[in-house]
This record gives C-alpha cells, sequence and structure tokens, in this order.
C-alpha cells in the first residue's frame, strides 16, 4: 500500500474528511495520512480507540512516535492524557489500550534504527516560550535530535511564518487555522513540505495551536527504503 508516498511533494490532508478505516483489532480505527507498506508499514495516521477496546503487545521495531489528541491513552507505562507526546524508540514492545475512548496521531518506522532513547513529555500546562526573531510564535520543544526536531508552536492571530525548512516540514493543525499556499488548514489538517520547499503560512483570525516536525525529510530515500519493493 502506497499513500503519499512521494516525499519529494507538498501534500495536504483535510483528515476530518476522511473515513475512520478499520485496523486488524476491532475498535481501532484510523485515518491514513501517508504509508509505505501494508500491516507493517512506515505510516503517519491519527488513530481512535473507542472506549473499552485494545491492541494486541507488539513490539516497535521501527520505533513509534505519538501525542494524544484527546481522551486517555494507556499502556504499561501508564496513562497518557491529552497534550502527553511519546516517543517508543526501535526494539520497545508494549499493549496499548484506552478505558474511555482516545484519538492520538501517530508515527511508525520513522526512528533512526540505533536509536534507544524513550521520551514522555506532558505538555498540558507548559509554559510556551517565545522564538527568537519569529515574532507572534511560542513553543514547547518535544525533541531535538541529530536528524529531527519536534515542537509544538502556538502563532497569535493573523500572525506571517516562513520558515526555510531545509530538512522538510510536517505540520498538523491542533487548534484555530493557518492558511498556506491556496489551502485553509482547520484542525485536523496536515501539511507535508518536502525538503527545500520553504513554509510561507498565516496565523487566521483565531490564531493556530500546531504540531510541527523539521528536519527529517532530508532524505526521504532511506526512510521508506525497508518497505519499497525491488533493489
Amino acid at each position: 500500500m502506497q499513500i503519499n508516498a512521494n516525499f519529494r511533494e507538498r501534500v495536504v490532508v483535510h483528515s476530518t474528511r476522511m473515513p475512520w478505516t478499520p485496523s486488524p483489532s476491532a475498535g481501532v480505527e484510523r485515518r491514513m495520512l501517508d504509508r509505505v507498506g501494508d500491516e507493517v508499514a512506515r505510516a503517519t495516521s491519527i488513530v481512535r480507540y473507542a472506549p473499552g477496546c485494545d491492541f494486541p503487545p507488539h513490539t516497535h521495531h521501527g520505533g513509534e512516535e505519538y501525542l494524544v489528541l484527546d481522551g486517555v491513552f494507556s499502556d504499561e507505562q501508564g496513562d497518557h492524557g491529552p497534550g502527553v507526546y511519546v516517543r517508543n524508540p526501535p526494539t520497545s514492545r508494549h499493549a496499548p489500550r484506552s478505558r474511555d475512548g482516545c484519538t492520538i496521531f501517530v508515527k511508525l518506522w520513522q526512528f533512526d534504527p540505533a536509536d534507544r532513547t524513550a521520551i514522555r513529555r506532558e505538555t498540558a500546562g507548559a509554559p510556551y516560550t517565545a522564538i527568537p526573531g519569529r515574532s507572534g510564535v511560542a513553543a514547547v520543544a518535544l525533541f531535538d535530535g541529530a536528524r529531527e526536531c519536534v515542537r509544538l508552536e502556538r502563532w497569535a492571530p493573523g500572525t506571517q511564518v516562513h520558515l526555510p525548512a531545509s530538512g522538510g516540514i510536517e505540520i498538523l493543525v491542533m487548534a484555530g487555522a493557518i492558511v498556506e499556499g491556496d489551502a485553509v488548514l482547520a484542525p485536523g489538517s496536515w501539511l507535508r513540505l518536502p525538503a527545500d520547499s520553504p513554509l510561507r503560512a498565516r496565523a487566521e483570525a483565531q490564531g493556530a495551536h500546531l504540531w510541527i516536525k523539521t528536519g527529517h525529510l532530508a532524505d526521504a530515500r532511506i526512510s521508506t527504503r525497508p518497505f519499497l519493493a525491488g533493489p
């Protein structure tokens, strides 16, 4: 399966307009934003757990990164409420579940294979820090590594943003709205710009709250190779 699998192209997905598709586990559904592979895949998805549902124990051989959007997502590490950001590195294992239901934004098989650093960051109530040189923008850092930077950003109403994003950029709108090119991105909208495509965007009148990742698309061939047919 290949969904938005050309990482050299700009992609905009308005996920709230997409149907939910079932996963192998009853009560767990997905909206697939990008995907290379079948059930074992390099994937970016929004995943919804119905109340009382779980997923069988499994190992994340390529790592898992997720942000809880609503509800409470649980596993052996505890309960993870809205705003919790987690990185489960390659070889990590868990049995996820949700007592009352939840929605998460999740990325699979996108880690450095040698990465063994586990991260859990509680962002609800975390202070946002102004970013020097970017008027109207404040952020909470989630992860800063050699090949990627992940953060939450708040853009004040009307803020104009121009980022070079030489290694690519990916944005999930969590609240508010932004305008990028000819697209208005409302909550649930997802934008992916390839390497060397600068971001030029503007926050709408209500401002915006965003999840942003940069740098990770510098060489998309490396991140997709395990799932592509042929040499």
